[in-house]
């Protein structure tokens, strides 16, 4: 069981709930009490006919419109309507779960003014496993993120469409929400003063798909260690540069800890002992001198990048916030829905993930490159000629790599007004959010390419054996195809690779 409180909840429990690994979801008492406070605030306020930004006026430029109290909930459903303005494919799965948590977490704060069942609504479709249809396309990233909101939180009361997971291994079946909730027993929302607002003000799409691509992006880092630590086997590199004594000359963190590991992967290779007096190499190529330094680097950009997403999970990022600790209470008009420091973070994250398949697809061009191997045989390929070995999969890393110098142009940068120019600089961190799990995925095909053809270059070193890390990665990448001897659909090879990259074993090998 999770227990939100708006206050605790880590990204390691996002990444278990958007999986499906966790669903029993519930609010902390001490939650209710306060999220009970500002709705008592909110009723109040409209009972006595105060004027308050979103719950009884309109909204971005129609905020100077008084709202008459008889048609108070009919101006929340209308928001969700007219904001459901999305397009594109819907967000996955894991997103949208994602998203669900995320929005009852910040509602759980208490700074929101809805009631306690506004939440519940959420955590009961998280339990179900009956997700809102949300088209990836819409948000610019400032006044939360408005559109992806308003599909999620327009499902909740009965309209819209939501897809119906099932069992395990059955097919989800997509129905209008009304049908979908109830079949699955869940009473349709009916919205009161400030709840569609307090719903659809939120960074909760660019926040859970950071959630998600920084998971994958750690593990990636650790995975290109791993990667490395072959082709450095493969090419009979030198372990000068991963001497403790130069990291603690310029001492990032990130850095000190990669050329740990990389010593660690390496220890007791046969390989390098081989050559380590007849072949004494000065130094080798950046892409194998300068793991510990870019790779680290890449670390140290997910440290920052996970800082920020652990405050934004845990903050209020509605608009207007309502205080009960204020006296007799306040509303507070600000801005915490804007996407600003998401956007960077995520920014930051696509530029530094696309650093690890940039250095990886150079590791790989000097392993199928016999100009550059050492003695490998060209392409890494028996009977080269008749054979063309493993020439293409580098075009294809190249392709990936050269997608990704697109995709890592920051969105941040970018802003184009909307609502009448009231909302007049936006932060597109939904963009910036959409990039980067594309960029994750290309790092990670990158990274299995160098799996591939490392563990081919380490085949033609035989009988002597790579260290105890590469080792182990070695033989899991051979327990799912045998060495390339003739040319065979390279494309199946890399798809075997990536299975092994959705699975632990690699990534527990120290």
């Amino acid at each position: 069981m999770l227990i939100l409180d708006g206050n605790s909840l880590t990204i390691e429990e996002v990444v278990r709930v958007a999986q499906g690994n966790e669903r029993d979801v519930r609010i902390a008492p001490e939650a209710l009490l306060r999220v009970n406070e500002s709705r008592k605030l909110v009723e109040d306020w409209v009972a006595r006919g105060e004027t308050i930004y979103g719950i009884t006026t309109g909204f971005g430029e129609f905020a100077n419109v008084s709202i008459p109290p008889d048609q108070i909930r009919q101006l929340q459903q209308n928001l969700l309507r007219s904001h459901s303005a999305g397009v594109g494919e819907p967000l996955p799965p894991d997103v949208v779960r994602a998203m669900l948590l995320l929005r009852a977490n910040a509602l759980a704060k208490g700074y929101s003014g809805v009631r306690p069942v506004v939440i519940e609504q959420l955590l009961k479709l998280l339990a179900a496993d009956a997700l809102p249809v949300i088209p990836s396309r819409g948000s610019v990233g400032s006044s939360g993120d408005l559109a992806p909101l308003a599909h999620l939180a327009l499902a909740m009361t009965g309209e819209g469409l939501i897809v119906l997971q099932g069992a395990p291994g059955s097919v989800p079946t997509t129905r209008p929400a009304g049908e979908a909730l109830k079949l699955v027993g869940i009473e349709p929302l009916r919205l009161e003063a400030k709840e569609g607002l307090a719903l659809i003000n939120g960074t909760q799409m660019m926040t859970a798909i950071g959630c998600l691509a920084l998971h994958r992006a750690a593990q990636l880092a650790d995975l290109a260690d791993i990667s490395a630590s072959m082709s450095f086997e493969a090419l009979r590199a030198t372990d000068r540069a991963f001497d403790a004594r130069i990291h603690a000359a310029r001492p990032h963190a990130g850095q000190q800890l990669v050329a740990e590991r990389m010593r660690s992967l390496i220890v007791g290779s046969e390989i390098r002992a081989s050559h380590r007096e007849h072949d004494p190499r000065v130094q080798d190529a950046y892409s194998i001198r300068c793991i510990p330094q870019v790779h680290g680097a890449v670390r140290d950009t997910i440290a920052f990048v996970r800082r920020t997403l652990e405050i934004e999970i845990n903050s209020a990022t509605d608009n207007p916030l309502i205080m009960p600790s204020e006296g007799s209470g306040a509303h507070l008009e600000g801005g915490n829905f804007h996407g600003e420091p998401i956007a960077f973070a995520l920014d930051y994250l696509a530029i530094a993930t696309s650093e690890l398949a940039s250095i990886s697809e150079r590791r790989i061009e000097r392993l199928v490159n016999g100009a550059l191997s050492g003695g490998l045989p060209r392409f890494l390929a028996p009977n080269g000629g008749l054979n063309s070995g493993y020439m293409v999969a580098q075009y294809t890393a190249a392709a990936l790599v050269s997608e990704n110098k697109v995709l890592a142009h920051p969105a941040s940068v970018d802003s184009i007004p909307t609502s009448g120019n009231q909302e007049d600089h936006n932060s597109m961190g939904s963009v910036a959010a959409l990039k980067v799990r594309t960029v994750i995925e290309n790092v990670e095909r990158v990274l299995a390419i160098e799996l591939l053809v490392a563990a081919q270059g380490i085949d033609f070193l035989k009988p002597l054996r790579p260290g105890k890390g590469s080792g182990a990665a070695y033989d899991l990448v051979r327990s799912r195809m045998p060495m390339l001897e003739d040319d065979r659909n390279v494309s199946e090879d890399i798809a075997a690779v990536l299975t092994l990259l959705k699975e632990p074993d690699l990534f527990e090998v120290r």
